[in-house]
């Protein structure tokens, strides 16, 4: 809708490492050249701005790959341009997705300078035996330090965690978890270890090198984690995010409120007016694709009614708070985004709440999935 917030994805592609779990857009270059890509990038944002005139912009995110080995004059730069295609609201937030690496924790304060106000820092875990296992280049000494630089430099701090890894115990979650919950910051994000397809965890699982947490297992691990961020005031605000009541991360609440983003860089996603948006995935063929076209889009077309309505469901039942299924529908312009009497089924073994509002409960959230399969008008 032409008068809803508008947020902005700027995807960096760039990494000095594939982890083995991460199915992101992410590559390892030698060298990377900032100017160019500082140029490219403008240039894909001047025109995906040309394509949404008129609008407030009130969130920015550098995801990845990994921003923070971006030249924080780059940085700068789109943040500029953004906010002078787009009149910003007061109170934007402008988040940078950050490694613990003591390189890249220096430029923190730099960072902060070009306006962004919030770091999102990837952790992942406090323990250097599980990080080496999951491929990070940092060690948990190194991860505190980067913590304690970014609560320094930017009013506005999140991390991640992984858990449910092999092996993982109740005794030992709840330690790290703890620790997690002490150290001061008003977001957390804890995810669930997950082996995707076409990442280098899969084939060593397929290889039998290591054997993933069972599900009866991940689940008890998920209400404790549930339980113990509730007692601390971070309760969960979606699936795997939790934070203080105000301290919720705005831009991805446009994801799940299923409101316009403008995506740009290598492999973004954006949807605008009612379209979807992809860009070139490989760095080389979005830069060519820039230099030929002004615009790194490799494909555009419109959602049906029907797509748009799935996916707001989607997004929306991430959420605590669920979705209001006929505002949602009248909003998207179908006549049901759910099947009522699947949800009344789903409802009785106790997956779903139903008032004016749909809402997965704690054993439905493990099933997002199946349910949504079930759901689904």
């Amino acid at each position: 809708m032409s008068g809803d917030p508008l947020a902005l994805y700027v995807h960096w592609p760039f990494c000095v490492q594939k982890c083995p779990y991460c199915d992101f857009n992410s590559h390892v270059r030698e060298e990377v050249d900032q100017a160019e890509w500082r140029e490219a990038l403008l240039a894909d944002l001047a025109h995906e701005a040309r394509l949404l005139p008129g609008r407030r912009l009130h969130s920015i995110f550098f995801g990845g790959g990994t921003p923070s080995l971006m030249d924080p004059a780059t940085v700068a730069a789109l943040i500029d341009a953004a906010t002078g295609h787009w009149p910003a609201e007061s109170d934007i937030e402008i988040t940078l997705e950050a490694n613990p690496n003591s390189a890249e924790a220096r430029r923190f304060d730099e960072l902060a300078r070009a306006e962004v106000n919030r770091i999102s820092l990837g952790l992942q875990s406090f323990d250097d035996e599980a990080l080496h296992f999951l491929g990070r280049a940092h060690s948990a000494s190194e991860g505190l330090a980067a913590l304690d630089a970014a609560q320094r430099a930017v009013p506005r701090v999140s991390f991640d965690l992984i858990y449910a890894l092999p092996g993982d115990t109740r005794q030992a979650w709840e330690k790290s978890l703890g620790r997690a919950l002490s150290l001061g910051t008003e977001h957390l994000s804890l995810y669930q270890l997950t082996i995707e397809p076409g990442t280098r965890f899969e084939t060593m699982v397929r290889k039998g090198d290591f054997t993933p947490l069972g599900e009866e297992e991940s689940a008890e691990l998920f209400e404790l984690t549930q339980a113990m961020t509730e007692e601390a005031g971070l309760p969960a605000y979606e699936i795997s995010n939790h934070a203080r009541l105000g301290a919720e991360s705005r831009h991805n609440r446009t994801y799940w409120h299923y409101h316009d983003y403008a995506g740009i860089g290598p492999g973004a996603h954006g949807r605008r007016l009612g379209q979807r948006t992809m860009r070139h995935r490989k760095p080389e063929n979005f830069l060519s694709a820039v230099q030929r076209n002004g615009h790194g889009i490799v494909e555009e077309a419109p959602l049906s009614p029907l797509e748009a309505a799935h996916e707001a469901l989607v997004m929306g039942l991430r959420l605590d708070e669920g979705i209001e299924p006929d505002a949602l529908a009248r909003r998207i312009g179908v006549e049901k985004i759910v099947d009522e009497e699947a949800v009344a089924r789903i409802e009785r073994l106790g997956l779903l709440t139903r008032d004016e509002r749909l809402r997965l409960t704690r054993p439905g959230k493990l099933l997002l999935d199946r349910v949504l399969a079930e759901i689904a008008a």
